[in-house]
């Protein structure tokens, strides 16, 4: 084999190998306001839902996160991460199964006593959470920009002193 022919293998192999290290037979799954549904017999990788739900009646070997929705895990089915929900709830059905914690941010994990959590179960229910996880830093950046607006009206006005410019007449 030629020297040009074995460093040609070489960088076909480079430029192919994030490929094939990337390619999952998991897919992740993003959705913004549209619900997720991972059916039975059906494998999926991280789910992330902004301003819907995730319903899952399969098996997900990652992660599955809910903003503004909720987390439903069918009987027998099972997420193999994290569960988290701010503004939502968390179902877990009978035999149900999260390999990772349970966490809900204003909203509340409803646990049927067969399912299983490898994790912590963690909920804080309650308008206040909302409230401190959104309201709060969308004031800050208000005041944020009410100030950069206030340093660029005040750079704009002329000084005014008590003395007319030289050189202009008086009275």
């Amino acid at each position: 084999m030629s020297r040009t022919s074995l460093l040609l293998a070489a960088c076909i192999f480079w430029v192919a190998l994030p490929a094939f290290t990337m390619a999952e037979s998991e897919p992740d799954r993003v959705q913004i306001a549209k619900n997720i549904l991972v059916d039975e017999g059906e494998k999926a990788g991280d789910l992330v839902c902004i301003a819907c739900s995730i319903r899952v009646r399969g098996v997900t070997s990652g992660d599955a996160v809910a903003i503004a929705g909720s987390i439903t895990i069918e009987p027998n089915a099972a997420i193999g991460g994290d569960t988290v929900v701010v503004a939502g709830h968390i179902q877990l059905d009978a035999n149900a199964r999260v390999g990772g914690d349970a966490v809900a941010m204003a909203g509340r994990v409803r646990r049927d006593p067969t399912a299983t959590v490898g994790g912590e179960v963690t909920s804080r229910a309650g308008a206040g959470w909302i409230l401190l996880i959104f309201v709060i830093p969308l004031m800050m950046l208000g005041v944020f920009i009410a100030f950069i607006i206030w340093l660029i009206q005040r750079s704009r006005r002329p000084a005014v002193t008590g003395y007319p410019p030289p050189n202009t007449p008086v009275g």
